[in-house]
């Protein structure tokens, strides 16, 4: 899969349930297991208005990589499916 140029620029989440710091790009390339585990992690962020206040930054990221996880388990579930 392709990469787009806004998603090369270097924005990382640290993964408690993948015990490692992933960056967006290697989103691409993650396992399905493991883009599941972080779809879960991230949604989970998101989903705790606590966690918005207390780590804005954290917050936001989550719901970048949440977003991207989304779209790619998306194109590889349409991919598979033809």
């Amino acid at each position: 899969m392709d990469i787009p140029l806004q998603e090369q620029n270097q924005k990382w989440f640290k993964s408690h349930l993948l015990d490692r710091s992933i960056e967006l790009q290697e989103l691409y390339e993650l396992p399905q297991g493991e883009l599941d585990l972080l779809l879960a992690e991230t949604a989970e962020l998101r989903s705790d208005s606590v966690n918005r206040d207390r780590n804005h930054g954290k917050w936001c990221t989550a719901g970048y990589f949440l977003e991207l996880a989304r779209l790619i388990d998306q194109r590889r579930g349409r991919e598979t499916s033809t």
